[in-house]
């Protein structure tokens, strides 16, 4: 894979805290009480649901960053759909083209960042921070997705200031862990020309070993990005460290709780294969054959279906 590319897998869900009266306080943030709804539609695949909950946020709070950026996550899974390929045994997006389409996913992006550098300005919170440097990611992942190396890198250096900030301001904001552990992670997987390149753009250097940690922090103490911190420490010790046993771990909870959705289901039979359980992996390379054929949208099911396929055709008949 392209190397400075590598923050294109930092897919950080950037969730607030709403102005105004709220009747949910979860830690340090404050949430609206169909938060855990919206994101259980999100990961369950449930879009058009989803995004109906969304867009009647926006409605009521239209100059708050979280309607926004929900919004984009939903956008996000339909192009990681598209863009996802099984190759190498493993399925993930690795590559898409600059399409006019996508720049939905990008504006919604902006205006997020936009937002909270409003109420930055106002009142520089760490709940604030860390929902600008979810913005910067969230652009981050799909400049990442076109190999668009400047772009990704000034955006996720940027996301890497926030996040800091948020937990200068607020140490026990664990979600800023997510954005901080992938970044860390990628930055220390680059080659050796791509590190030269790094240093001469002036971007700051990281370990894959505290990228691990954080990760691991976020998905224990995190409010909002356990689930997105699971999926890619699983992709990332697949990917790139062959650490399959280690992997699986990871991915098997989000499997479990989010039956219908294809994608968890394909990675975990990634894995499966690759630690030698092959009617394991049979097993969920079926279920996830299964869960395709329920996707709302039509290319995406599409997409699901041919990838659940190659991958059965890849493990062979028994």
């Amino acid at each position: 894979m392209p190397q400075i590319h590598r923050w294109l897998l930092a897919p950080v869900l950037a969730l607030a805290g709403l102005t105004g009266p709220l009747p949910v306080h979860a830690g340090n943030l404050s949430l609206p009480p169909n938060t855990a709804a919206i994101l259980d539609h999100i990961y369950s695949g449930k879009r058009e649901e989803a995004l109906a909950e969304i867009h009647q946020l926006q409605q009521k709070y239209p100059t708050h960053p979280l309607p926004y950026l929900l919004e984009a996550e939903t956008e996000w899974w339909k192009i990681w759909c598209a863009s996802a390929e099984y190759k190498y045994g493993m399925t993930m997006a690795r590559h898409r083209d600059k399409l006019a389409a996508d720049q939905h996913y990008l504006d919604l992006a902006k205006k997020a960042y936009a937002l909270a550098e409003d109420s930055i300005r106002e009142k520089d919170t760490g709940e604030m921070q860390l929902y600008a440097g979810m913005a910067d990611a969230l652009e981050a992942r799909l400049y990442g997705l076109r190999f668009d190396t400047r772009a990704t890198a000034r955006a996720g250096v940027r996301a890497r200031e926030h996040f800091l900030n948020a937990l200068a301001k607020d140490p026990s904001l664990a979600d800023a862990y997510t954005g901080l552990g992938l970044y860390n992670y990628y930055v220390d997987t680059l080659s050796t020309i791509a590190r030269v390149i790094r240093f001469f753009m002036g971007v700051p250097g990281g370990s894959k070993e505290e990228g691990i940690r954080q990760l691991n922090l976020a998905i224990r103490e995190g409010q909002l990005t356990p689930a997105v911190a699971r999926f890619y420490l699983a992709l990332n010790l697949e990917n790139y460290d062959q650490r399959y046993k280690d992997a699986l771990q990871a991915i098997g909870p989000l499997a479990e709780r989010y039956p219908k959705n294809p994608i968890y289901l394909l990675v975990r039979g990634d894995l499966e294969a690759k630690l030698g359980q092959k009617t394991q992996a049979e097993g969920s390379y079926r279920a996830a054959l299964v869960a395709a054929d329920q996707v709302e949208e039509a290319p995406c099911r599409a997409k699901m279906t041919q990838l659940a396929k190659e991958s059965l055709a890849a493990i062979g008949p028994k």
